[in-house]
């Protein structure tokens, strides 16, 4: 690995070690009991080096869910045009499902943190919201409508919701089943028209 690789490695390391921390102590003590050298100090850091990461203690419970995004969307342009947009965007959103699917222990902290201080949800929205705009014009341009024109902005909405119902369920639960498993299964529910749960032949997932 080269330096700058080594280097990209080690900042990795430290943004997670300091979101880690984050949702520890803050889980364990609160929101108002934590401060940022409390987090600094559970990463063996220092103040300064927090700051060079997030700007807040609330950006760094949150973490950043966005960095992925554009490449995410090429790959949901780049999808065979016969796919569906649902199986498009699943299709793109593999590898972030995989991702997340290694950190669960981290995500159980930060639903119980996001839960107990709902005020982090607005913070969260905020830095998704460009990246839901970039979105929907994504989908847009995939199936040759205005980004204004309503289905495109229908589709993110449904889509992100059947990731963060997903999310949700896989996070709480001590199920085996994966993170994919329930996305691929919210994907599916959605493609079937969201079929009654009770109604005989349920929709099979979106494979």
């Amino acid at each position: 690995m080269n330096d700058s690789g080594l280097r990209d490695r080690k900042k990795q390391q430290t943004r997670a070690a300091l979101t880690e921390a984050a949702l520890r102590l803050v889980d364990e003590r609160g929101l108002d009991a934590v401060t940022v050298e409390d987090i600094s100090a559970a990463a063996d850091v220092s103040p300064r080096t927090f700051f060079n990461y997030f700007a807040t203690k609330d950006e760094a419970l949150i973490g950043d869910h966005t960095a992925d995004d554009a490449a995410m969307r090429a790959r949901f342009l780049a999808a065979d045009p016969s796919l569906s947009v649902i199986e498009a965007l699943l299709l793109a959103a593999e590898p972030v499902v995989a991702a997340i699917e290694q950190d669960r222990e981290i995500w159980r902290r930060r639903i119980r943190v996001m839960t107990d201080n709902p005020q982090l949800v607005a913070g969260m929205m905020t830095r998704s919201a460009r990246s839901e705009h970039d979105l929907i014009v994504a989908i847009a341009s995939r199936v040759g409508v205005a980004p204004e024109s309503g289905w495109p902005l229908l589709a993110a909405f449904v889509t992100g919701a059947a990731v963060r119902s997903a999310l949700l369920t896989w996070a709480k639960t001590d199920s085996p089943r994966t993170f994919a498993d329930h996305v691929h299964e919210a994907f599916g529910a959605l493609a079937a028209g969201l079929p009654d749960p009770s109604k005989p032949d349920p929709s099979k997932d979106v494979r």
